[in-house]
């Protein structure tokens, strides 16, 4: 390079460019050409300068350890400012690969400059002036962080802790958000810590050295002076952020006045600084450009806001992600444990399951604090346990008691093989059949045949006692199904085959119609053959109805009979709503730790959870809100191995004010089955009513048995048009529907059914041991025989009916969910029909 190429290249692509031609025509003579090679230090801090250089071609970094490191670039001047000034070197500097340099020793340069004293009195000025540059930007700076202070998120303060799928999903949500800088709505519950997730967006990104506010949309003024400044004053906190993160907390009460411009910044990136009137005086405010990323965290959605964002993050609620309970108790323990330090407590697996089977409306800010509380608990003790761990209840929860914590004796029988296996294949199975042999070959009355006498004098009013405290429990040792089962497993074993499936959909649509229809009929055979004193016609209808489960059983898997068509089945599922005990398990526990719903399908022995062949109905414990589909087998208890499943003791009929799902065919067999009380005192209303139509034509008595049937269903019919008119003629909000309120009636039904054979248990129940004397053809004189009075059973009949009316009203009150004297028509129709049972039965 020629001399005057070089003073060029000084002028142009160097900081030298400030001193004049003849001091660069000096300097070009003196500098010397140098070759340094890659990785070799070339200056070293607090040194004094060997001279200055002037890099050519190549990089330099200066050290990486050292406070503020820079990258230097060709046409760089190295060491002047310590030349000048007669100071050591401030940073040590290093090739990062081979540079070439143009160098001027020190003693030199600084004779150049004693000939030449405008050379320092040019770089004091530009000195002077970067000084001056710094000095506002260090004011500015000191303005801005004082604006932003107050609302400064310095760090995260967790991750997202937790394998579960939400928790993964979540954390990929938070990992992509971070990698752009699209605005973010982070949409939940209470207490998800949502704020935390926004942190981690922001201190994930590459802009994390940038600050991050949060700003309470409640506290803010309904113009917005805090967000966006005054025109020519103050500058607001967009602007005084830069390229930070503003989070919105609780953008949900964000004043509307302040929805369209924060509407407005979220699709154009820009805002209007507020001005302080409309007044033509003030200073006009210009439109700005925003560079900050918005955040914003919602407990509710905000169309205007939701359709201009760029992302949504929904955070699920903790109840969804019961698999992550035992990971965030671990991780709050570990954290609260360091702060008080103190040592490290585990918790037991019954706390646990505990906390699973606790949903948790304050989420994890709930949690925090229930381990919080349990480890300040703890006086000493290394574990926290079930006694100290003390959710609130939840709604699901309240007024229960799980009767197989508070008698261990009851778990370990319903887990043992007597039930039920070895009671139906035992017992009921050859004693249902040796029944059934005596109908056919015995005496034909109930005076004279036992079995007889037990089915209808002792069956019947003890499984109508029975389902106010145990619901369907008759179902788990049923002989039907017993005999269905044993069928399914001897054809299986015959004819290897694969079972079909249920068919759910036609079945749920007209499996209750048919057990509608095939009860309306067994009632009418019962009355029009006198089933109640003819013993093989009282076998026929048990052998029907066995039939059906075995067929049922050799085409279906499991239990399709029980589950949708049987009669009795049918019946015992509705009054089973009625019972103060339920089976369920906790939805916590099972959605946290079960991965195998061994209860549901079946599976090997795991943990304590036995081998079983899964729920005969299909039917989740967890997914139970009805008492309808569970026979109380036990299958599912012996399956889980989490100690899941609990058996309750709960208010009677609790289900049917609060997760009841009323149907149709139900509501039909209600009243079919208040029909047959009426029907079962045909006599008594003849003779009550002064008719004289002649029963022992049949046709006659059948005709009257269909109308009788029939005929109380009217009145319950005629007081809901009665309501339906009411509320039209008032114009009142929709009346709730037939379907619903005509549960309300199920105590009265129960009661009338239970007062008709009230007359048959304690009046003929008493005499079945000379009866089964009889049955043998021996004389049964002198055996004891217990007769009630027929005042006490008179006693008994009105009060139970007492008890079904006043139950009712209660009942429909609680369903209908409405003032007495709207519901009124019902509950006058619950007391006629409650005067009409007892006229034909108390008399």
């Amino acid at each position: 390079m020629t001399l005057p190429d070089l003073v060029t290249w000084l002028k142009e692509r160097t900081g030298l460019s400030i001193l004049t031609q003849e001091v660069l025509q000096n300097l070009a003579p003196k500098l010397e050409k140098q070759i340094v090679p890659a990785n070799q230090t070339l200056v070293l801090a607090n040194t004094p300068p060997a001279g200055l250089y002037i890099l050519r071609s190549g990089r330099i970094e200066s050290n990486p350890e050292d406070w503020q490191a820079v990258g230097l670039l060709p046409g760089e001047v190295i060491n002047l400012q310590a030349l000048l000034l007669n100071k050591p070197v401030e940073q040590t500097l290093i090739t990062l690969n081979e540079c070439q340099f143009w160098f001027v020793s020190a003693s030199e340069f600084r004779a150049l400059v004693e000939h030449y004293p405008e050379i320092t009195e040019a770089f004091s000025q530009q000195l002077a002036e970067e000084v001056e540059e710094l000095s506002a930007q260090l004011a500015y700076e000191q303005e801005r962080q004082t604006i932003l202070r107050p609302y400064l998120v310095s760090k995260a303060k967790r991750g997202i802790i937790g394998k579960s799928r939400y928790g993964v999903r979540l954390r990929s949500q938070v990992k992509q958000a971070a990698e752009n800088r699209e605005s973010v709505i982070i949409f939940g519950e209470p207490g998800l810590e949502k704020d935390n997730i926004a942190a981690l967006i922001h201190f994930s990104s590459p802009y994390r050295r940038e600050a991050m506010i949060k700003v309470d949309c409640s506290k803010l003024q309904a113009r917005g002076a805090e967000l966006f400044g005054r025109a020519g004053g103050k500058p607001g906190l967009i602007e005084a952020l830069g390229q930070g993160t503003l989070l919105l907390n609780n953008i949900q009460e964000l004043p509307p006045e302040l929805i369209p411009p924060i509407a407005n910044l979220l699709k154009t990136n820009t805002y209007t600084p507020v001005t302080r009137s409309q007044d033509s005086t003030d200073v006009a405010a210009n439109v700005s450009t925003s560079q900050a990323r918005i955040i914003m965290i919602a407990e509710r959605k905000l169309p205007d806001i939701d359709s201009v964002a760029g992302q949504l993050i929904k955070v699920p609620p903790l109840r969804v992600r019961k698999a992550d309970i035992g990971d965030l108790v671990n991780y709050y323990i570990s954290i609260i444990s360091r702060a008080k330090c103190i040592n490290k407590n585990r918790i037991t697996p019954e706390a646990l399951r505990r906390l699973q089977a606790y949903d948790f409306p304050n989420n994890l800010k709930e949690l925090y604090n229930l381990v919080e509380r349990a480890i300040v608990q703890l006086e000493g003790c290394s574990e926290l346990t079930e006694e100290i761990i003390w959710p609130s209840q939840s709604k699901k929860k309240k007024f229960r008691l799980n009767l197989l914590n508070a008698y261990p004796g009851l778990r370990r029988f319903l887990r043992s093989p007597w039930w039920p296996d070895r009671i139906n294949y035992g017992f009921t199975l050859t004693a249902f059949a040796i029944i059934v042999a005596i109908l056919f070959i015995g005496p034909q009355n109930r005076q004279e045949n036992f079995a007889l006498n037990l089915f209808w004098a002792w069956w019947w009013p003890l499984v109508l006692i029975g389902f106010p405290f145990v619901g369907r429990l008759w179902c788990a040792v049923c002989p039907f199904m017993i005999y269905g089962e044993v069928t399914q497993k001897l054809s299986l074993w015959l004819f290897p085959r694969k079972l079909k499936r249920w068919p759910r959909e036609q079945a749920q649509k007209w499996g209750g119609w048919f057990l509608f229809g095939l009860f309306f009929l067994i009632l009418l055979w019962e009355e029009l053959w006198d089933l109640e004193n003819t013993a093989y016609l009282s076998a026929c209808l048990l052998l029907l109805i066995t039939a059906g489960a075995m067929i049922c059983s050799a085409i279906f898997e499991r239990r399709f009979w029980c589950r949708y068509l049987c009669p009795i089945g049918g019946m015992n599922g509705m009054f089973a709503k009625l019972a103060i005990t339920e089976l369920r398990a906790q939805q916590g526990i099972c959605s946290a730790e079960c991965s195998t719903y061994q209860c549901y399908k079946g599976g090997p022995e795991k943990g304590e959870g036995m081998e079983t062949d899964g729920c005969p109905l299909y039917s989740h414990p967890a997914q139970l809100e009805d008492n309808r589909d569970c026979v109380l087998c036990m299958t599912c208890l012996k399956a889980c191995p989490h100690r899941s499943v609990e058996v309750n003791l709960r208010p009677p009929g609790i289900e049917l004010w609060t997760t009841h799902v009323p149907r149709s065919y139900e509501v039909a067999l209600l009243l079919l089955l208040l029909g047959a009380v009426f029907l079962h005192r045909l006599p008594e209303l003849q003779e009550n009513l002064g008719l004289g139509w002649d029963l022992s034509q049949f046709w006659t008595h059948g005709w009257l048995s269909v109308i009788v049937l029939i005929l109380p269903a009217i009145v319950p019919l005629l007081a809901q048009g009665i309501m339906v008119g009411f509320y039209q003629v008032k114009e009142t909000r929709k009346p709730n529907s037939f379907v619903k309120l005509a549960y309300g009636y199920l105590p009265l039904v129960l009661a009338g059914n239970l007062a008709h054979y009230w007359r048959l248990g304690l009046g003929e129940g008493g005499r079945i041991l000379p009866v089964m004397f009889a049955t043998f053809g021996l004389s049964g004189d002198g055996l004891p025989v217990l007769v009630a009075h027929p005042a006490v059973i008179a006693f008994l009949q009105g009060t139970t009916l007492i008890a079904g009316v006043l139950l009712s009203l209660l009942l429909t009150q609680k369903i209908g969910r409405q003032p007495f004297s709207l519901l009124l028509p019902h509950h006058v129709s619950t007391l006629v029909l409650g005067i009409s049972l007892w006229w034909i039965i108390v008399g």
